[in-house]
C-alpha cells in the first residue's frame, strides 16, 4: 500500500503562510459547496460528504461565516456554478497520480494540470488509466504524543478499523469510508490526538523511490496541490 506522505503534508498545511491562507479557504469553501450539491443537502447530520468538508475546513481555520456561505452557496445562493473533475496521470519514474478538483471551469483546469505534469517529465492520462490502481478509503492520522500508542492501536481495532499502521510520526487508522466518523469520534474519546481524518484514495501499486527522485516527484506533488482548483492530490510513489 501507498501514497504520498501523510505527515509531511500536514506539516506543509500548517506552515501555510497568511498569502496562502485565502487560496486554502477557497479551495475548502469550494469542496464544501459541491459537497452539498452532490453528497445530499446542507445539513452535515445527514451529508457525510458535507460533514468531513466542514471538520476539514474547521480544521483549517476556516472562519464560521465563510463556512456557512458556502454551505448556502450549495444550496443554490449565488450564481458560482462549481463542478468536479478527476484527472489521472503519470508522473516520472513509473508513478501514478489521481487528482481532485472543483472548478467553475474545467478547459482552464485541464489546460493547468496538463501543463504542470509536462513540466515535470509525466503526462495527463484517459480515464481508468490509473484509477483502478486506487481504493476509497477512510484515514485517520492520530499524532505520537506518547512513547506507546499500543492502548490506541487496540482501541482503533475494536472500533472497527481495517488496519492501523505505526510509523515515527504516529498511527495511521484506515477504515471503510462508512465508519470514518465513528471510529474518529472513539478515538477522541480515547484521548488520541488527530492531526487528520479524512476519506482517501490509496494506490496498491507502490513505487518505491531513491532520494533524487522523490525530490522531483514531491516537487510534481506540491505543484499539482497548489493549483487554485485542485482540492486533493493521490499518488502511488512511496514518499
Amino acid at each position: 500500500m501507498s501514497g504520498h506522505s501523510k505527515w509531511a503534508t500536514i506539516k506543509r498545511q500548517k506552515a501555510v503562510t497568511d498569502a496562502k491562507r485565502g487560496q486554502a479557504f477557497t479551495k475548502l469553501g469550494r469542496n464544501i459547496t459541491i459537497a452539498v450539491k452532490e453528497g445530499g443537502g446542507p445539513d452535515p447530520s445527514f451529508n457525510f460528504k458535507l460533514r468531513m468538508a466542514v471538520d476539514r475546513a474547521k480544521d483549517a481555520g476556516m472562519p464560521a461565516d465563510n463556512i456557512d456561505r458556502a454551505i448556502k452557496r450549495g444550496s443554490g445562493e449565488g450564481k458560482e456554478a462549481l463542478e468536479t473533475v478527476v484527472y489521472e496521470g503519470y508522473g516520472p519514474f513509473g508513478t501514478a497520480f489521481l487528482i481532485e478538483a472543483v472548478t467553475d471551469n474545467p478547459n482552464r483546469t485541464t489546460s493547468n494540470i496538463k501543463h504542470i505534469f509536462g513540466s515535470y517529465d509525466g503526462n495527463l492520462g484517459t480515464k481508468g488509466s490509473v484509477a483502478w490502481q486506487f481504493n476509497t478509503k477512510g484515514q485517520i492520522l492520530i499524532e505520537r504524543d506518547r512513547e506507546d500508542l499500543a492502548d490506541l492501536e487496540l482501541k482503533a481495532i475494536d472500533a472497527g478499523a481495517e488496519d492501523v499502521r505505526e510509523s515515527e510520526e504516529g498511527l495511521e487508522v484506515y477504515t471503510l469510508p462508512m465508519d470514518l466518523q465513528k471510529i474518529k469520534d472513539s478515538m477522541l474519546k480515547a484521548g488520541a490526538k488527530i492531526a487528520k481524518a479524512d476519506v482517501i484514495q490509496e494506490s496498491s501499486q507502490g513505487v518505491n523511490l531513491t532520494e533524487d527522485q522523490k525530490v522531483k516527484v514531491n516537487r510534481l506533488f506540491e505543484e499539482l496541490e497548489n493549483d487554485d482548483d485542485v482540492i486533493a492530490v493521490h499518488t502511488s510513489a512511496n514518499l
